[in-house]
């Protein structure tokens, strides 16, 4: 249920020292296969760091055929410096592959690297390229456990997960438990399948999927600056399916993992879906769903299990969606708390002794429905992200 499931990969994770804590930090993915297509989208954030200036330009030539990946720094706001970091990064990784496998015969421009860490400090570049050295010589088909732990920072636990096609793979590994608000994408992921598709293939499923998976989960509205999602296609299993079978097994890996990096919310008690129906299109769906999420009066009720539907109903009145005010209808948990933007069933009903929760309003307004997922706002939290420089 990793990196490696499908054919033609092979990983690693290492501890080089980056993190005080002595866990893990560098992750090694490695393409074998006959084809080294690739596809990627990045934070739309305009502060980014150097591995996403630097991984945006290798991609843009179609070919990677490795993924190097540190935690214990995000290598952002570090200038001319941190970008040559990077580089540095880049062509050391392809020169201790080609050493390792002269069959690989890769350079810099087919390496991507992405970083996750404290933001605004140049990263120990003597520890980190001994630990890519380390996992070059660690690398195996069964190593995506070990890269997926690396990739960890407030993370709880390794997000991977597996979608099978009709005899080809998707696999892939995420990291990311804070600083989730999406723009194209929300964390650090990396998604390989062993499926026989180009560029423009896998451009076109990526997009597709992230689009109603990544782009939709909003842990607390903060964006990151290192945000990366790859795919790459190692074309191993000989086998070439349709654009929309390839969308599908895509799509399904990355709803699995966007519903992990939820789970595994920083401080969350809660694991939150607001449905949005009756919209009069996607956008303004999206715009409410994504308003509710982001009320902080919403993600404290419910950390108190409070159904406060006026909370939920004045997030949606600060949107531009379509809608009359005095016929939206607010359900939690399955019990109508809100008809026609007044009270309805006794809130009293409402079950918030587990940690899911579905919040449906119903816009009255046209057809088209989106859901967003989010998590509550605890003292947990406030205490992490206080006491911890992340």
């Amino acid at each position: 249920m990793t990196v490696t499931t499908p054919r033609g990969f092979r990983a690693a994770g290492v501890a080089a020292g980056l993190k005080a804590s002595g866990a893990s930090d560098v992750a090694l993915v490695v393409n074998d296969g006959p084809d080294a297509g690739v596809a990627a989208v990045f934070t739309a954030n305009r502060v980014k760091a150097a591995p996403v200036l630097w991984t945006q330009k290798v991609v843009r030539g179609g070919v990677v055929r490795a993924v190097v990946l540190n935690s214990g720094g995000a290598n952002a706001c570090t200038g001319p410096a941190g970008f040559q970091d990077t580089h540095a990064t880049a062509e050391h990784t392809a020169a201790a592959l080609t050493a390792s496998s002269p069959r690989l015969m890769l350079g810099a421009g087919e390496v991507a690297v992405c970083s996750t860490g404290l933001i605004g400090e140049r990263l120990p570049m003597s520890a980190l390229l001994s630990g890519v050295r380390g996992a070059v010589r660690g690398l195996s088909r069964d190593g995506g456990r070990q890269a997926a732990e690396a990739i960890m920072t407030t993370d709880t636990r390794p997000k991977t997960t597996v979608a099978r096609g009709s005899g080809w793979t998707v696999g892939g590994m995420a990291k990311g438990a804070g600083m989730l608000a999406p723009a194209m994408a929300t964390m650090l992921c990396v998604l390989t399948t062993d499926a026989v598709a180009g560029p423009g293939t896998l451009d076109a499923a990526l997009r597709a999927a992230t689009r109603v998976t990544f782009d939709r989960v909003d842990s607390d509205g903060c964006m990151s600056t290192n945000d990366t999602v790859l795919l790459l296609a190692s074309g191993a299993s000989g086998i070439e399916p349709s654009e929309a079978e390839l969308t599908a097994a895509v799509t399904a890996a990355c709803h699995d993992l966007a519903q992990q990096l939820i789970a595994d919310a920083e401080g969350a008690t809660k694991q939150i879906a607001i449905e949005v129906v009756g919209a009069a299109g996607e956008e303004d769906a999206v715009e409410v769903g994504r308003s509710v999420a982001r009320n902080n009066l919403v993600k404290t009720a419910l950390f108190g299990n409070d159904p406060n539907w006026g909370r939920i109903l004045a997030a949606v009145g600060t949107t531009a969606a379509a809608f009359e005010p005095d016929g939206v209808d607010v359900a939690v948990n399955g019990v109508w708390v809100c008809r026609d933007g007044a009270a309805a069933e006794d809130r009293s009903k409402v079950d918030l002794a587990g940690r899911d929760v579905t919040i449906r309003i119903d816009l009255h307004a046209g057809d088209t429905a989106a859901t967003i997922w989010t998590n509550d706002l605890s003292h947990a939290y406030v205490h992490e992200n206080s006491a911890y420089s992340s």
